[in-house]
């Protein structure tokens, strides 16, 4: 047993070191450059799957391994490593930190929270509608972390509100107070503290929202039944807040699904896809959007639907009454929301450039080239095809560095007033946004696909997937659909979507179908990680706030698993065939000598 637990602890670098030298005879009998080829993406996805090593650290294995097996020169592997994406990604980040840094996500959230309603289904829709539009824009992971604190305060003020009027009544009805019904509403030093430093390590939100929660009891390995008692007046209440963090999980993770520059799975499709076949012009942030509204829609509007009758029940009839007078916990929630508003003040000035930064880099991105008007690069016919969407989001994110951060302002007698010069962003605070770690990441990914491609690696896959030809073409997607649905759960998103592109379009094009039939649902279904805490970090955020168990999560993601595929499957198969021409092999992708010619 000390053997075994001592091989347990060393069980990552016993797994680096035994991965490359097990597969090592693949290259050393078969002696060829598909084989070497193989062995590099073997070892790297190994590496990826089971994260042994950082998941940047394993993507820089192709630059070592291609030029020592003679695929690819140093320099030809090195270039492979920066592309349009990261100018793409860096013009993002720039939107993306000027946001956060402003707090103009939390107003919009909080604002959109406030039109829908405080019913808690109504409530709940609200939190997942704020969620969905902020992560078309900022990454999955600071949405979740930036709602899940409001989210929590309104959720024990709620309880506190309820008990209250419970206790209200309780006094009214006996003629004095019921202390077992009143909520012990102190929070000692040492579990504020305590409270702070989690939230600060768990989900990366570093603000003090310590004063905004109710009641938070401090966690201990075995709580006595009185403690956890307090936390939760009743199973209802539990189901609630189980609801709401669900709801801030997985509506961050489908919201990215609307734009390219949602997730970086989006992204990584954009880039390679556009790198494979750059003939196509059809991949773009209009023409993604158009595809993908329709499916964030209705996997959201599905998933709250779902979530509610799962954990609440889905009364309609109390829902939709009209003229009802609001609840102990309807007002309890109002308050909070309004409160957490008045908060952040006026809208400054800041706010206001930012905001108006981000409506130009999104018209900007829709009307460069729309396909059914010309686009503003039709200005420029000579060089067609040089500006892309990154040109756009440079434009846009150099503003933040150069913008002031404050204007000038006038006294009471005329005078100006002058500031110290500071833009709206700085560079220590982009890179403290920047994904360093996603860039390189996404830069393997390139490398192990041009590999691929020049050691022929792809040619010979596409000939052995050829026989799939003759399976009907919706079982196809959906097969694919469901593989990488299951393999984003233990690894990666970013990881999954790089080891599979330079799989399925080969396949694509070796049963003689357009390519993206296959890819673009395999691109959705990788966002799917909806069923484990550690699938993705918008889930392990809210499992930190210790609502909920691993049970609930994999019942709850179990059921937005299955809508999500069949909302893709039948998006695929419906209005997303003419928008694409699908059921047409275009002329941008390559005839092989030998297909298979059963269409779909």
């Amino acid at each position: 047993m000390k053997i075994f637990s001592q091989l347990l602890v060393f069980r990552r670098f016993l797994l680096i070191l035994l991965t490359p030298l097990l597969l090592l005879p693949l290259p050393l009998i078969i002696r060829t450059k598909e084989a070497e080829c193989a062995y590099t993406l073997f070892v790297v996805a190994i590496f990826w799957l089971t994260e042994a090593l950082p998941l940047a650290v394993s993507a820089l294995l192709p630059a070592l391994m291609f030029p020592m097996f003679g695929i690819m020169a140093s320099k030809q592997v090195a270039s492979s490593y920066f592309k349009d994406f990261h100018l793409l990604l860096a013009g993002v980040i720039c939107l993306a930190t000027s946001i956060e840094k402003w707090n103009l996500h939390k107003r919009i959230a909080l604002k959109m929270v406030m039109m829908v309603g405080v019913n808690p289904a109504w409530l709940t829709l609200g939190f997942m509608i704020s969620c969905a539009f902020l992560s078309m824009w900022l990454s999955n992971t600071s949405t979740a972390a930036m709602v899940m604190p409001i989210v929590e305060a309104v959720a024990q003020q709620i309880i506190k509100a309820e008990a209250e009027v419970d206790a209200l009544e309780m006094t009214c009805a006996n003629g004095s107070t019921n202390q077992a019904l009143e909520l012990d509403e102190s929070i000692s030093e040492c579990e504020a503290s305590d409270w702070k430093e989690k939230t600060k390590q768990a989900n990366g939100y570093n603000k003090d929202v310590a004063h905004t929660v109710c009641k938070i009891e401090k966690e201990k390995q075995n709580p006595p039944p009185t403690e956890t008692g307090r936390r939760y007046r009743n199973q209802k209440d539990h189901m609630m807040c189980k609801v709401m963090c669900l709801s801030v999980a997985y509506s961050s993770t489908i919201g990215g699904l609307t734009t390219i520059t949602g997730t970086s799975t989006n992204l990584i499709f954009a880039e390679q896809f556009n790198t494979r076949y750059p003939g196509c012009q059809c991949i773009n942030f209009g023409s993604w959007f158009i595809l993908c509204i329709p499916i964030t829609i209705i996997i959201l509007l599905f998933s709250w639907v779902w979530l509610q009758w799962l954990f609440l029940g889905f009364n309609f009839k109390e829902m939709f009454q009209c003229g009802k007078a609001k609840s102990a916990r309807e007002q309890a929630a109002a308050q909070v929301i309004e409160e957490e508003y008045k908060k952040l003040g006026p809208v400054s000035y800041p706010e206001i450039i930012t905001l108006v930064l981000f409506i130009l880099m999104a018209l900007l991105w829709f009307t460069r080239d729309p396909g059914f008007i010309p686009g503003w690069s039709s200005l420029f016919p000579q060089y067609k095809g040089f500006a892309t969407d990154s040109t756009a989001a440079l434009l846009i994110g150099l503003l933040f560095f150069i913008i002031p951060a404050k204007r000038v302002s006038r006294t009471s007698n005329g005078e100006n007033t002058f500031f110290d010069y500071a833009p709206l962003i700085t560079w220590k605070e982009f890179q403290t946004c920047m994904p360093w770690e996603i860039a390189i990441l996404v830069g393997g990914g390139f490398a192990l696909a041009d590999g691929c491609e020049d050691s022929n690696l792809s040619v010979w896959i596409g000939s052995k997937l050829t026989p799939l030809g003759s399976l009907p073409m919706w079982l196809i997607i959906l097969i694919s659909s469901l593989i990488v649905t299951s393999v984003t759960e233990v690894a990666s998103n970013p990881a999954t979507i790089t080891i599979f592109l330079p799989i399925l379009a080969p396949l694509a094009e070796a049963i003689h179908v357009n390519p993206l039939f296959i890819l673009i649902p395999t691109t959705l279904c990788t966002s799917f990680a909806f069923l484990l805490p550690v699938a993705n970090p918008p889930n392990a955020i809210v499992f930190s706030y210790g609502h909920l168990s691993i049970i609930d999560m994999v019942k709850a993601g179990l059921g937005i698993n299955i809508i999500g595929v069949a909302v893709v499957m039948l998006a695929i198969m419906t209005w997303v065939v003419p928008l694409y021409d699908l059921y047409t092999y275009p002329a941008w992708a390559p005839i092989l000598s030998s297909v298979n010619n059963t269409g779909p």
